[in-house]
């Protein structure tokens, strides 16, 4: 029973990465562009809750009613004003911007924070638990978060394949020079998608700040598995998102049962066997599909 337990607490822990992953998926799919800020952006969203909650005493969910749409506004001028420019320039600009402004807002962190571990605080729902089997018991908020993380997911699937604007995302994602010639505005759409993509991350971040202890440079981590997720579950393909947090989440906490100390190691095994063998992913699938 502790290898099924070991599965259980993985496939949880990948409701985790995948909604941590979704935002960059999100950006990915939209606009072939791999944001490096993303974990340093998830980790100014936990310091953004953290406050909120010491210094109003607000719930920490409350906090997500101002969290994610301020999290929505820096992504919408941070593709108005850096990205859109990065974008028009050689391959290499939107990475090494985007890289940049990680080191920005990780120093910024540190400045205000320090480097000390901190964690926003729920209460008696931090250690809740629901007893499954006699062997087998889940936490209620990593419960919670994996549900989360599957709602976001379709949600954002219905979004692209039900709405006008995302068609018109689908459609600027195949051809950007035929979306423009019916009228489509690049511009607008790649905007709106890095807003919903940060707004995403906002959400993430709380979620991962109750979740775990966190620090400035806990954005490289929190990246990292971010990144892995998304490969593994293929470059643009949402639910294949879904799939690789679960399968990175199941992998390192399987890892950890059969070594305790490299369990982590074992997720990253995994990515890049999947790296090496089938590089587009497990289940490779264009944003729109």
């Amino acid at each position: 029973m502790q290898w099924a337990n070991a599965i259980v607490q993985g496939v949880i822990l990948g409701g985790l990465y995948a909604l941590l992953a979704a935002g960059l998926s999100l950006m990915f799919g939209v606009m072939r562009l791999v944001n490096l800020a993303h974990g340093a952006l998830a980790i100014v969203a936990a310091y953004m809750g953290m406050v909120l909650v010491n210094k109003t005493g607000i719930p920490p969910f409350a906090t997500l009613l101002i969290v994610v749409p301020v999290m929505a506004l820096v992504g919408w001028v941070l593709q108005r004003t850096l990205l859109n420019t990065a974008l028009n320039r050689q391959a290499l600009a939107p990475i090494l911007v985007t890289f940049g402004l990680a080191v920005i807002l990780q120093n910024l962190m540190l400045e205000l924070f320090t480097a000390d571990n901190q964690s926003i605080d729920v209460g008696s729902l931090a250690g809740a638990s629901i007893q499954i089997t006699p062997d087998i018991a889940v936490g209620v908020f990593p419960l919670i978060t994996f549900v989360v993380g599957v709602f976001v997911i379709a949600a954002l699937q219905l979004y692209l394949a039900k709405t006008t604007t995302g068609r018109a995302m689908r459609a600027t994602s195949d051809d950007r020079e035929a979306a423009q010639l019916m009228g489509i505005d690049h511009r607008h759409i790649y905007a709106l998608a890095t807003a919903i993509a940060v707004g995403l991350v906002g959400l993430a971040g709380v979620f991962l700040g109750v979740r775990t202890q966190f620090n400035p440079t806990f954005g490289d981590v929190t990246l990292i598995f971010a990144f892995e997720a998304v490969i593994i579950g293929g470059l643009g393909s949402l639910w294949g998102t879904l799939w690789g947090g679960i399968i990175l989440g199941v992998a390192q906490v399987v890892g950890a049962q059969a070594f305790p100390s490299s369990g982590v190691l074992l997720g990253h095994i995994v990515f890049l066997l999947v790296l090496a063998f089938r590089p587009t992913g497990l289940f490779p699938k264009v944003v729109n599909g």
